[in-house]
């Protein structure tokens, strides 16, 4: 915490004398030599570990010093075809063994590393091409005539040994187009660093740009997220510092997340590697894999989502006499806060694993606040205390005030995660981050009298009725108390008169008869007239992306193709 002057109550962390948020956890050092990329900040990391990756599906495993010599070899043979510093690579595949390798050996030459979504359309991927402009990219023989049909001139390097698909990506007729593929990945390690040539190393600057990811897109266009070196030494600083790996000893992590996003790229693909912990790669989400590979390969953390912890607590009987999940002493939950019921039932059925939610965003490279004990989780609804180093205010949407203990606004960060800006977007960029650091989340929330903070919704989806600000996440939390309701959203829907209402879309649960009128009734007795919800529709299940989070853009389209 920061130093008396500004007066910080020690409780809550906040400064009324700027209207801050302080950190409650001890600030994270930061390495004081300004010319240093991640990659060597990774590898330099002094730990006990000899394995770095398993490959979960096949069993092979990667040990540390040849995970080291494969991103050397690379970096190499990259150099040598003439990636230089600012040069963008893409990488389009799903998790791998080799996903980390490709990462780290672009990030040590001072090149950039942009990743993409497999599931992606080939047009949506020609729109971030267009946007970030790569000189190279990397992706596997089944992604490569989607890759060639986003961008038929970009040269491919194919990550495994196979002959890509001839089909269109698109389904369409004709021949597919032909993919520029130049050299295979095992080629270009297979010579080794001495055989590339003389490799042009500059010098690479902690605030040179190291990641260009692209946010989600779900309340917006996707913009590319510049994070550079130091943003994410810092979030591998966090990372280590959270788990305690350092004192912890060698860990195994279970990467159920997708590398391409900045929760898998920057823990699970590249920064976990720093403490010697091993990384256990699942290619792609599968229940049953995941938990037998916690059987099999002895996994102690394993991250997920708040979909997938329901459902272990929904088939804990059938999970636990199947599977052995001895090994297994924590799961870390991200995407939106667990409810008392989840907690206390998972607890219930694994009293030995611990819980750990965290909060996040692309633009902060993953960090922002989280629960380390399931002591901390116990407040119910909570996205944890602030990360180290990291500062925090609410401020009033309306009024631009700044705001103190129990009093809701939107969060803004300030901290070394914080990104450095939108990729080729000032507007994006001055309106998200200020003169003076502060990134504007988009989230509405609050802090309670102990730093906990309680994410209340976003920002972009406050239903807005006579000039009343409704929030979405208050009424869907009503609705999910109705003994008939599976799941609900809430959404608004535009009206002449108010401007927007709040509408339902509500799952039965099954075999219930629940009409639109006693959904209705039942919201209005509980709230003020304002939040009452004035329209309904019952649908089998509610649009949500793979966090978790519900996808109200589609369901808005769906209410509003009908108007």
């Amino acid at each position: 915490m920061a130093a008396n002057p500004l007066q910080i109550d020690r409780k809550s962390g906040f400064s009324s004398s700027n209207s801050t948020f302080y950190s409650k956890r001890n600030p994270i050092p930061l390495p004081p030599n300004p010319f240093l990329d991640v990659t060597t900040f990774i590898s330099s990391h002094s730990h006990r570990g000899s394995t770095a990756l398993i490959d979960a599906s096949s069993g092979l495993h990667v040990p540390f010093p040849e995970l080291w010599r494969s991103v050397d070899s690379l970096a190499a043979r990259l150099s040598a075809m003439g990636i230089r510093k600012g040069d963008v690579v893409l990488l389009l595949s799903p998790n791998s063994i080799s996903f980390p390798v490709v990462c780290l050996a672009v990030m040590s030459l001072g090149a950039v590393i942009t990743t993409t979504n497999p599931l992606n359309t080939a047009s949506e991927i020609a729109k971030q091409i267009a946007d970030s402009k790569p000189v190279l990219a990397f992706t596997t023989p089944d992604l490569a005539p989607k890759l060639a049909a986003a961008a038929s001139s970009l040269c491919l390097v194919l990550i495994e040994d196979a002959a890509p698909q001839s089909s269109r990506p698109d389904g369409g007729s004709g021949p597919a187009p032909k993919a520029k593929i130049i050299t295979t990945l095992r080629e270009m390690i297979a010579s080794g660093p001495e055989a590339s040539g003389r490799r042009v190393r500059e010098q690479v600057h902690q605030n040179d740009t190291a990641t260009l990811l692209y946010s989600s897109g779900t309340t917006g266009a996707s913009k590319g997220v510049v994070s550079s070196h130091r943003n994410l030494i810092a979030m591998v600083q966090t990372v280590l510092n959270r788990f305690n790996l350092d004192e912890e000893g060698q860990q195994r992590f279970l990467c159920t997340v997708p590398m391409f996003h900045i929760y898998g790229l920057a823990a699970f693909a590249t920064g976990l590697l720093a403490s010697g912990s091993t990384i256990v790669v699942l290619s792609k989400f599968d229940m049953h894999e995941m938990l037998a590979s916690i059987a099999k390969h002895r996994a102690t953390y394993l991250p997920l989502v708040p979909p997938i912890l329901v459902a272990m607590v929904n088939n804990a009987d059938q999970i636990r006499a199947r599977y052995d999940l001895s090994s297994l002493g924590s799961v870390l939950s991200g995407g939106a806060p667990l409810s008392r019921e989840v907690i206390e039932g998972f607890v219930e059925r694994y009293p030995a694993v611990r819980i750990l939610q965290g909060y996040g965003l692309t633009e902060s490279a993953g960090i922002g606040a989280s629960t380390d004990s399931l002591e901390e989780s116990r407040r119910y609804g909570t996205a944890g205390l602030l990360s180290p180093s990291m500062e925090a205010r609410i401020v009033d949407p309306e009024h631009g005030e700044a705001l103190g203990v129990n009093r809701t606004g939107e969060l803004w960060l300030r901290g070394p995660t914080i990104m450095k800006g939108y990729f080729s977007n000032a507007e994006a960029t001055t309106s998200t981050l200020d003169s003076e650091g502060w990134l504007r989340t988009g989230d509405i929330c609050y802090f309670d009298e102990d730093g906990f903070i309680f994410v209340v919704d976003r920002l972009k989806e406050l239903i807005k009725y006579k000039g009343y600000q409704v929030p979405p996440a208050e009424l869907e939390a009503l609705l999910l108390t109705h003994p008939d309701v599976a799941d609900a959203a809430v959404i608004p829907f535009p009206d002449k008169e108010v401007g927007q209402f709040p509408m339902a879309y509500v799952v039965r649960k099954a075999g219930r008869e629940l009409s639109e009128t006693a959904v209705m009734d039942f919201v209005a007795r509980q709230v003020a007239p304002y939040k009452r919800i004035r329209r309904v529709a019952f649908i089998a299940s509610i649009p949500k992306n793979p966090s978790g989070k519900i996808l109200r853009k589609d369901l808005i389209k769906l209410a509003t193709s009908k108007l």
